[in-house]
Formats: C-alpha cells, sequence, structure tokens
C-alpha cells in the first residue's frame, strides 16, 4: 500500500521529500481513517492550494498540518451525517470520571452550571503586556487553558454596584418546574422598543474615495464646530488668531481653538506639540504649544481644544488654560431628520415612555468569537446558553466575528468561504437561539474592521442580512453605530479606541499627587470630543474614511451607556462629564469595556448589565468563562 500512495502522489505531479518516512505516515493516516491511496492524494491537493504551497514536493514538515486537515475533515463529514452527536472533550470525561454534574445537552438550549461565581479583586486598570498579538491576554496563548479544559464555565470576575442573587432565585424557580423537564426554558423580559439612530454609510457604498479636500474638510470642521459651541456657552469669547505677534505690556491673556499636532512622526511630547486653527483664524497655520505652566493635562494628536495664554514672540503659544470639552448646555441632543432615526417597532413611535420605564438588561460580548486552534466558535455556543438560562432584553454582538486575524484564515486552510463561516457558524446559532427564545428577544450585531467576510473601510456600513421572520429580532448596525432601547440611549464602536489613544497620548497628573484614573480619562475624551474615533492621525491599520467620517463618528449627546471593546483589560466605569464633582448638571454615562470573548485557545470575558433609570442604580459584572 505504501507503494501504491507513492505511485499516486506521482501520479498528480508530486515528489516526496523523504520518500520512505512520508509513506510509512500517509499508510497510517489512509489506516486509520479508512482512505483510498486516490482519497488521500486528493485531500493532500486540498491542503496544498489551501496552504498555498509553492513547491511540488510532499515534505515530511507538512505532515503535522495534513494530518490536522484529515481530522477537521473526518468531523466536518461526521457532523453532517449525524448533526446532533456530541464531541465528548477531556473535561466530559473529568466530569463523568468523578461523578460531577454535567449538563445533559450542548448547544443554546444547555443549562451551564454556575456553582462558583467569586468576584476576583485583581486590577481591573492594568494594561497587559502585548507583544503585538492581538488575542492578548497578559500571557502567552500557550500559558491559556484550552477552552474544552477550562475547569469553570462562568466566572464573576468584577462588578459594580450591588448584583442580586439571581442564581437562587432560579434554583427556586426549578424546583417549582415539572422535575421530568431537563431543559427548562426560562421565559424572557417584557421586548424593548429599539430605535436605530442612522448615520453611517449605507451597504454597498463606494468606499476608498476620499480626496485630500475631504480630509481638510472634515478637520477643519471639527475645529469650527468646537469654536462655535464654546463661544455659544458664553464662557468664553470669539477666537482669535494664536500666531500673531502681541506685546506683552499691554496683552491681555487671548482665547483660541485648535487642534493638537506632533511636529514630526514620533510620539507627541512637551516639545513637540503644535496647535494648528482654522483657516479663517490663521490660515491653518500651526503654533509650537507650550505646557510647563498646565498643573495637569491631557492632549494627543487629532484632540480639539481651547486654549487660554500668551504668545509673546508669535512663534510658542504659552498656555495658561486647556479646555477639551464643550460645556454640557453646549451639547444637548441634536434633533436628528426623521431619516436619520428608524423605528423599528410600530408601537415605539406611538408609545411615550416613561422615566420610570428607562430599564433595560443586556449582555454584551465582544469577538473574537471561536479559539485561536479550531473555527468551532464554542465560546459562543457557550455565552447563547447563558443567555438561554438568563434571558436578557438585548444580546449585544460586537465583531470581530470571522476574525481576519484568525491563523487558520491567514493561513487559509479552510475549505468554506468567510461568508459561509459568517452565516454557518455565527447567524444560524443565533437564529436558533432567536427563535427558541421567542418573539421577545432581541439580538443586535455590531461588525469590526477585522471581520473577513465585510468590508474593510472605517465608519463601516451594517452586515448585508436578511433573516428569514426574524427581521425584527436580529438587528445589524453601523459601526460606529447608536440607538435606543427602552429610552436607553447607547453608542458602541468596535475599533480599539482606548488602545489607540493609550499609544499616543501624553499627559499630567496634578501636582498634589491626586490619582486619576487612566482609563477613565481615555474613555472620557471620546466624549469630551464627540466623536467615536477623535484620533488623527489615524493609528496604523485604520481605515479611516474621511468622505463618510463626519457624520457616523460624531457624537450628538451623551449616552446612558458607551460600549468600547479592547484588547485592554475589562472594565466598567461610571464617566462623568461636567464641571465640579457635585455639579447638578453633571451628567454621567456607564462606559464598559466587555473584554473578549475568547482569548487564544481559552475563553475571555463577557458583560452583563441591568440598567435602572441610573449609573447609581445599575448593576453591572464582567463575566468570565
Amino acid at each position: 500500500m505504501e507503494e501504491e500512495i507513492v505511485a499516486e502522489f506521482k501520479k498528480s505531479g508530486f515528489g516526496l521529500d523523504e520518500e520512505a518516512e512520508i509513506a510509512k505516515k500517509c499508510l497510517t493516516f489512509c489506516i486509520n481513517y479508512s482512505l483510498k491511496p486516490s482519497d488521500l492524494v486528493s485531500s493532500w491537493e486540498v491542503y496544498y492550494l489551501n496552504r498555498q504551497l509553492n513547491e511540488a514536493t510532499v515534505q515530511n514538515a507538512e505532515m503535522d498540518g495534513f494530518l490536522q486537515h484529515l481530522q477537521n475533515e473526518q468531523k466536518e463529514v461526521i457532523i453532517k451525517e449525524e448533526p446532533d452527536l456530541h464531541f465528548y472533550s477531556s473535561k466530559d470525561v473529568d466530569m463523568i470520571l468523578n461523578d460531577e454534574e454535567i449538563d445533559t445537552k450542548e448547544g443554546i438550549l444547555s443549562s451551564p452550571t454556575d456553582r462558583s461565581q467569586r468576584v476576583y479583586s485583581e486590577p481591573f486598570d492594568s494594561t497587559p503586556q502585548t507583544d503585538g498579538n492581538i488575542f492578548s491576554s497578559g500571557k502567552t496563548p500557550k500559558l491559556v487553558t484550552p477552552f474544552g479544559q477550562r475547569t469553570n464555565k462562568f466566572l464573576v470576575k468584577f462588578s459594580i454596584n450591588n448584583v442580586p442573587n439571581t442564581e437562587n432565585t432560579e434554583k427556586k424557580h426549578d424546583q417549582e418546574n415539572n422535575e421530568d423537564d431537563i431543559i427548562k426554558k426560562v421565559q424572557p423580559r417584557k421586548r424593548c422598543s429599539l430605535i436605530v439612530h442612522g448615520s453611517g454609510p449605507e451597504p454597498g457604498c463606494r468606499f476608498m474615495y476620499d480626496r485630500i479636500e475631504d480630509r481638510f474638510n472634515a478637520l477643519e470642521n471639527r475645529i469650527k464646530k468646537r469654536a462655535t459651541a464654546l463661544v455659544a456657552s458664553g464662557l468664553y469669547e470669539e477666537p482669535v488668531d494664536p500666531t500673531y505677534l502681541r506685546n506683552l505690556l499691554f496683552q491681555k491673556s487671548i482665547f483660541t481653538v485648535g487642534m493638537i499636532c506632533c511636529d514630526g512622526e514620533g510620539h507627541l511630547n512637551e516639545k513637540s506639540t503644535l496647535l494648528q486653527s482654522s483657516v479663517e483664524h490663521s490660515g491653518g497655520q500651526r503654533v509650537r504649544l507650550e505646557l510647563q505652566k498646565l498643573n495637569q493635562f491631557s492632549v494627543f494628536p487629532g484632540q480639539v481644544v481651547g486654549v487660554e495664554g500668551h504668545n509673546p514672540s508669535g512663534h510658542c503659544l504659552i498656555a495658561s488654560k486647556l479646555v477639551d470639552s464643550v460645556p454640557l448646555s453646549a451639547a444637548a441632543d441634536e434633533i436628528l431628520p426623521p431619516a436619520k432615526k428608524q423605528a423599528l417597532d410600530p408601537e415605539s413611535q406611538s408609545t411615550d415612555l416613561s422615566p420610570t420605564q428607562a430599564e433595560l438588561s443586556a449582555i454584551i460580548a465582544s469577538g473574537p468569537f471561536t479559539t485561536v486552534d479550531n473555527l468551532l466558535f464554542e465560546p459562543l455556543t457557550e455565552l447563547l446558553a447563558y443567555a438561554t438560562r438568563k434571558p436578557p432584553q438585548v444580546l449585544i454582538l460586537l465583531g470581530p466575528f470571522v476574525d481576519s486575524e484568525h491563523p487558520e484564515i491567514k493561513r487559509g486552510t479552510m475549505d468554506r468561504t468567510f461568508d459561509e463561516i459568517f452565516h454557518m457558524e455565527v447567524l444560524r446559532r443565533l437564529q436558533d437561539y432567536a427563535e427558541y427564545m421567542g418573539s421577545d428577544t432581541r439580538v443586535i450585531l455590531v461588525p469590526s474592521i477585522r471581520d473577513a467576510n465585510h468590508d474593510f473601510v472605517f465608519p463601516q456600513p451594517v452586515f448585508d442580512i436578511h433573516p428569514p421572520d426574524l427581521k425584527h429580532q436580529i438587528t445589524s448596525l453601523t459601526n460606529p453605530g447608536i440607538f435606543e432601547a427602552n429610552q436607553v440611549k447607547i453608542g458602541c464602536c468596535t475599533v480599539d479606541i482606548l488602545k489607540n489613544l493609550s499609544g499616543e497620548e501624553m499627559s499630567r497628573n496634578p501636582a498634589d499627587g491626586t490619582l486619576i484614573d487612566r482609563m477613565s480619562r481615555l474613555a472620557n475624551h471620546v466624549l469630551c470630543q464627540q466623536s467615536f474615533y477623535p484620533l488623527y492621525p489615524p493609528a496604523e491599520g485604520i481605515p479611516l474614511d474621511f468622505s463618510r467620517a463626519a457624520e457616523a463618528l460624531h457624537i450628538s449627546s451623551i449616552p446612558h451607556i458607551l460600549i468600547l471593546p479592547s484588547d485592554m483589560k475589562y472594565f466598567v466605569k461610571v464617566l462623568s462629564f461636567g464641571k465640579g464633582s457635585e455639579a447638578k448638571g453633571q451628567a454621567k454615562c456607564i462606559c464598559v469595556n466587555p473584554g473578549r470573548l475568547a482569548k487564544g485557545e481559552g475563553g475571555g470575558t463577557f458583560a452583563e448589565l441591568n440598567y435602572c433609570g441610573g449609573p447609581d442604580t445599575t448593576n453591572a459584572f464582567i463575566i468570565g468563562i
């Protein structure tokens, strides 16, 4: 049979590097998987094309990868023949041997145990060290427990406010049900209203056609809008040209508005900070900005600020005060045109919800939704199982769904298109979940620029999906996107702006030693600049299209909940926007970074949130799987 295998390879035009060794391994493959030599060589041709190997020589080093390819082929054949078949992992075997409680059914109908919920006291502001790997979790993937071998399914890692003990409530509810019902369906809460604020690009739009003029106009308009808002507040005078030379003996402090820039391509520092004013006031000229007299500040390239100070030489503006946010009275919600708001429920247009009804329960998760060692989407299955047992009013899933950084997708070793993976592995699971949970369930999908099956542009259009009979349950948003559910305004953006700002920000803490939470400060930049992506120039790899960015990235008013998924440490924080720590008009926003649902070969984290009228009465916690 070894001779037949070698002959089949040569017949197909392949040579063998180490003929005897390769023939023995291929013989083992044929015996283990009941393959004929011709079938084996056909599988090798598929593997050869997927890996894009250049030489028509079978290398011994490729045998391990070829074996994995054969295993995946066999698994897919078995799954197609027996769709309800469960593949047992080492965790299942250990649980059976130890006589532990196990789930009686896999998939979204399962009831995952929650025996070991506990609160970790680990700091949630620390940033894990990364080495360029997008699946950063503070340790190398080899040290991460494989998903199938994890010992605990759901652990509460961090929480704010008082979290009700829903586990005991569910156990009491289960005891009242029929004991013969192995899978107990929990009825979802009352269906929430949904209004989508549509200001992003439409599906199928043309992109990569932005011109230098578009970039110029986008930046110029940001400066002019900020100047207009500051003057309209009544707290500041009309901005002047910051480059104009004035005599110090007669000069009073001037006020100007401009954008922070860096003098060069390096990282921003106190010696390289420039201020670019508008064309109207200075012809777009730049002047060096001296920040030495400021007690504290936080600046980054692209930030539009108001500056009070002096310019005695005409070449350097010495700042005495930095205004990085618009006063709250000038940041009121703008009334969007009717075409920009899409009410997805007929009753939401005619029914006015009272303030007491501004309550919402949500589960928030960000991709990747599968581990790096396979494309089985096990973390997504576990998440839907949790959402089945503790049904939220809205399930918010943020991309990437088909991650372009996944090893198998980067190598091109799969034999399905990106769209097929998305529809078979993601949409099919979500449709099953929505059908099972009933018409009161809502699922929100937000794409990512890392989605291999979607347009590589930012801002990003919605997924072009048309789920049968589920269009009122599964909704796709633009990236970034803003929507209202039960009058709770939620903004979300899947581009990692927190990480991008972290690498470009320059700050000085107060001299009195007051501690400032860095993650809150980074998230506050998004609100203060009223933009989902205020950084300019954008970070490497961000396909920012300025011809479509102005309206799509703008935040007209402070949302109740701001979702900013990031590779940085998960957190839930209450951000304050306004002057004075006890100001009555101070607005508050809950910012959520749910982390990544999958990290390396192990599970990651997601967020569960129960909004009840305001941040002080809202429960939120991060759960690890």
